[in-house]
């Protein structure tokens, strides 16, 4: 059986990996849209955590296996539709995640000086469709709607010590720009409380224990917590008992004298209602929020406006609201609403042979493990429906060969997985020079020049 997966991230190659090791005959063709693999681990985890990157290693033994091919520099939907990869094909499984991001729907949130997450993420990160972004850290205030990790990853590299930053695989250009930025504040903004905030107890820790930067958390904001707190689930209690020890903590400052130059904070209950225009109305001065109080508790609780509102002065306003997945092609079912291709167990609903994994199946939520057991749990379904005869696999197709004339014919050119090989080889020896574990190459074209496309 010939089987393609859509997209290079953990997704795709946790399903690739799977489907290989429990089926000794299938053939895995892997496309992804940027001439470099691995998705979110390459683009989304943070510089400073390389030890979250060592599931590279073990997606490139998945893609030099015998059975399996990466074909970079494919973009489906446009370079080669879904239908035409549904022809060469047995099994199609789209596992391109979450490409854009949701937006706060408020007024001034096109100001200058706010940036969604995602777009930060990428610059610092190199993702080539943000290398020009250029964002404005002249000011001394940032303001993050958001309590989960990628909030927590953003206020670190804003205020992380150069010196820590510069061993990291973080971008020149944006290295560069941190160490002229003048942001020394960073308030995490969210609508709920401190039982709802969606960072884990390692993001936090980290944060808490960041030289050079202090934490500011409001004694008030964790009254009466101690007892709810009681019999909720262990991480939840340890990631409570954590913030109320650090608002609790006196600051450094009071043994040495000496204040910490930057510092930090969470705000609790506040939802944003606009993004207010500097006096020329040219970029962002603060965000207006409404005070919100909750209903119901735990997970489930909402946050209602409670008529009050108040206003922060920032001059940078970065929202981390979530990602966002877009449909990929007419001919595949997309629910608009919920931002996922419909499907259960990773079938797409109404289309046979055709699957999902990672976040276009459940949305974006989780963290690496989370995406590889979902990964697994489709491998998993295309397994079965090879095994029962759900999917014909009587009928040969032609898999790469077949996609190969058609791209031909529309003048692409794929990029495979030795050519990653000489990219990723030009980045590390170019690292090396700087003293760091590599320098990405954050141009797609330069890309190619190196390999020779």
């Amino acid at each position: 059986p010939r089987v393609c997966v859509v997209g290079s991230g953990p997704a795709g190659f946790y399903t690739a990996q799977h489907i290989l090791k429990h089926h000794g005959g299938a053939l895995v063709d892997i496309y992804e849209k940027l001439p470099v693999p691995f998705g979110l681990v390459r683009f989304g985890v943070a510089p400073d955590h390389p030890e979250v990157k060592n599931v590279i290693n073990t997606f490139t033994q998945t893609a030099q296996s015998e059975r399996c091919a990466y074909y970079g520099n494919v973009t489906v939907g446009r370079d080669v539709t879904v239908p035409e990869l549904q022809r060469a094909y047995h099994a199609v499984v789209l596992s391109y995640g979450a490409e854009d991001n949701r937006v706060l729907g408020i007024p001034g949130e096109n100001l200058a000086g706010v940036y969604s997450a995602r777009a930060f993420v990428g610059w610092y990160n190199g993702l080539p469709e943000n290398r020009g972004l250029k964002p404005d850290l002249s000011c001394e205030t940032a303001l993050i709607l958001g309590h989960g990790n990628v909030a927590l990853d953003i206020a670190r590299i804003l205020l992380s010590p150069l010196q820590l930053l510069r061993k990291t695989d973080i971008t020149d250009s944006s290295l560069a720009a941190l160490a002229c930025s003048k942001v020394k504040r960073v308030w995490l903004v969210g609508r709920r409380g401190p039982l709802q905030v969606a960072f884990t107890i390692k993001e936090l820790r980290e944060m808490i224990n960041l030289p050079g930067a202090r934490a500011v958390l409001d004694p008030a904001d964790f009254t009466g917590l101690q007892s709810a707190v009681k019999d909720a689930p262990r991480p939840r209690k340890r990631l409570t008992e954590l913030m109320m020890k650090a608002a609790l903590e006196k600051p450094v400052e009071v043994q040495t004298g000496a204040a910490a130059p930057r510092e930090w904070g969470l705000k609790f209950q506040r939802s944003p209602q606009a993004v207010l225009p500097s006096a020329d109305g040219s970029r962002a001065r603060g965000v207006r929020m409404a005070l919100t109080r909750l209903e119901g508790s735990g997970d489930s609780a909402k946050a209602v406006p409670t008529g009050d509102v108040e206003e922060l002065e920032c001059g940078l306003v970065l929202s981390s609201i979530g990602y966002r997945s877009l449909p990929l092609d007419p001919a595949v079912p997309f629910d608009s609403g919920r931002g996922v291709i419909p499907n259960s167990s990773g079938r797409v609903a109404g289309v046979p042979g055709l699957y999902c994994s990672g976040w276009v199946k459940r949305g974006p939520t989780g963290v690496i493990i989370t995406t590889m057991n979902d990964s697994f749990d489709t491998a998993q379904s295309v397994l079965e429906d090879l095994q029962g005869g759900v999917l014909d696999v009587s009928p040969s197709r032609e898999g790469f060969g077949l996609v190969e004339s058609i791209l031909r014919s529309r003048g692409v050119r794929p990029v495979s997985f030795s050519d990653w090989q000489k990219i990723d080889a030009a980045e590390v020896a170019r690292g090396k020079a700087a003293g760091k574990p590599r320098e990405k190459i954050v141009d797609p074209a330069e890309m190619l020049q190196i390999i020779g496309h």
